[in-house]
């Protein structure tokens, strides 16, 4: 069920990714601000997230001024999250080692937020990491995961990633055992109400002093799902100003 409806979801971004991007579209735009074209992002995929799908937001960061770079999670996802943690703590000092830049900025979807925290938390990432953004990552887990065990249908289908972020699974009983927001690093969630994987929609968030945002607490006629966080205008306008260290003032009307 959680693969089902996350790989429609991801198709139909596809499509509209590949109906919408030019080439001049994917080139990086010169930067409105200098601090900011001195900053890599790196935007880190969900499960089933193939890189496409997060060229919207990746061309929005560019346009912004920052070098941003997108990490497709090994295997699409599926499979041990400490291990793709592993992975990503590989690419984030080869991306340190190609721009010469000493901590990047991690903005992360769904199950990227765990990858990227597991990094941060387990992997000495705090060291490298500057601001941490995640979008509609269960950090405290889901139901829709449990869902697929209740129904007779196995533990998530056998999926790993998927008993992972199964509430009370024993990943995220070891993730979230102590300080959710260890280090320097600046923690900013944003999650949603309409979030049809992350249930209940509050186990996007952190505790010990991250910024959590629920979109619908500032713009409450704004509807943003799932997949849509890393598509909607005002979830980004709320992105930006983590990145830029500043208030938390969603634009309600950004497309």
């Amino acid at each position: 069920m959680l693969l089902r409806k996350t790989a429609l979801a991801l198709t139909l971004a596809t499509a509209a990714v590949l109906a919408t991007t030019t080439p001049a579209a994917a080139t990086p735009a010169s930067a409105p601000a200098a601090a900011a074209a001195a900053r890599t992002v790196i935007v880190v995929g969900g499960l089933s997230g193939i890189a496409v799908a997060y060229e919207p937001i990746a061309n929005r960061l560019r346009a912004d001024g920052y070098r941003t770079f997108i990490y497709q999670l090994p295997g699409l996802g599926l499979g041990d999250i400490p291990t793709s943690a592993r992975a990503f703590a590989g690419y984030v000092e080869q991306v340190r080692a190609s721009t010469g830049a000493s901590t990047v900025d991690v903005v992360a979807h769904s199950e990227g937020g765990l990858v990227s925290r597991y990094y941060l938390k387990r992997l000495g990432g705090t060291a490298t990491i500057g601001r941490y953004v995640s979008l509609g990552t269960p950090h405290y887990g889901t139901y829709v995961a449990n869902i697929v065990a209740f129904l007779g249908l196995g533990s998530c289908a056998g999926v790993v990633a998927c008993q992972q972020m199964s509430i009370g699974s024993a990943f995220l009983a070891d993730l979230n055992a102590g300080d959710d927001t260890p280090g320097p690093v600046r923690y900013t969630t944003v999650r949603t109400l309409q979030d049809e994987l992350v249930r209940p929609t509050g186990n996007a968030a952190v505790n010990d002093g991250a910024t959590n945002v629920l979109i619908q607490t500032y713009c409450p006629l704004r509807v943003v799902g799932h997949l849509g966080l890393v598509l909607d205008g005002t979830a980004y306008t709320v992105v930006r100003s983590a990145l830029a260290d500043g208030p938390v003032r969603p634009n309600c009307l950004a497309v």
